[in-house]
Parts: C-alpha cells; sequence; structure tokens
C-alpha cells in the first residue's frame, strides 16, 4: 500500500494555486475542472475547489488547520528569509524541534497549516 495523492480542498483555486507555486515552491503541473496538480516527490499533491468537493463526498466541507502539509527543505533560514521578504505571515519560527527538524510555519489562503522542515541533529532518541 502506498498514498498516491494529498489533496486540499481549498476555497479559492486560483489564489491557493499562486501559494503553493509562488511561496512554497512546488512545481506547477496542471489545473483541470476545479482541480490543480503539483510536482511533490513520490506523491500527487493536489488542490480540489471546495464547491465542488461537497458534491463529491456527500455533504459540506470545512476549512481549516486539521492537520498540515510539511515541505522539507535544505535551509530553513534560507525559507524564512524569503518568506519574510514576501510578506507571509509567519505562523512560528524557526525553531529546533526535538525531533531532529528545524522548522517554519505558515498559514495557506485556506488555513491549513505549512511546515517548512530541514533535518537536525536529534536532541533526544526515539524508544
Amino acid at each position: 500500500m502506498e498514498i498516491g495523492y494529498v489533496i486540499l480542498y481549498v476555497s479559492e483555486l486560483d489564489v491557493s494555486v499562486g501559494f503553493y507555486r509562488d511561496v512554497v515552491g512546488l512545481a506547477y503541473k496542471f489545473t483541470d475542472a476545479g482541480y490543480a496538480e503539483f510536482r511533490a516527490g513520490g506523491v500527487r499533491f493536489g488542490l480540489y475547489e471546495r464547491r465542488r468537493a461537497e458534491w463529491l463526498v456527500g455533504r459540506a466541507v470545512a476549512p481549516g488547520a486539521g492537520g498540515e502539509v510539511v515541505v522539507m527543505v535544505p535551509d530553513v533560514d534560507a525559507v524564512y528569509a524569503r518568506l519574510r521578504g514576501a510578506g507571509v505571515d509567519v505562523l512560528s519560527g524557526p525553531a529546533d524541534r526535538p525531533w531532529g527538524h528545524r522548522t517554519v510555519h505558515v498559514a495557506d489562503p485556506d488555513g491549513f497549516v505549512v511546515e517548512f522542515a530541514a533535518e537536525i541533529p536529534r536532541a533526544r532518541q526515539r524508544r
């Protein structure tokens, strides 16, 4: 078994495409029928218009920070400088985390949390 897609339901597709392409830096592939897709390594990352998602799943869907998207980067501090220079509202960081990541968190246009993380030495070991 493997994860094939991660899809977020968004309110304004064009705004979210711009965020994930221009702010996060994912490689944009295409948009078709309310769906947009990006290159994201071994998994497909997509955005789907929330109004269409309601039809798809048969009930209303709500946005929010019910989870996060983690983007691995080589240098969190460089990403932080770029985000601040672009006027992006940074939620937290940069900060070293005990599980072995240095992180910065921002919110996308729908309130989903996007974490930029770089691997660093672990401060604590797993049990």
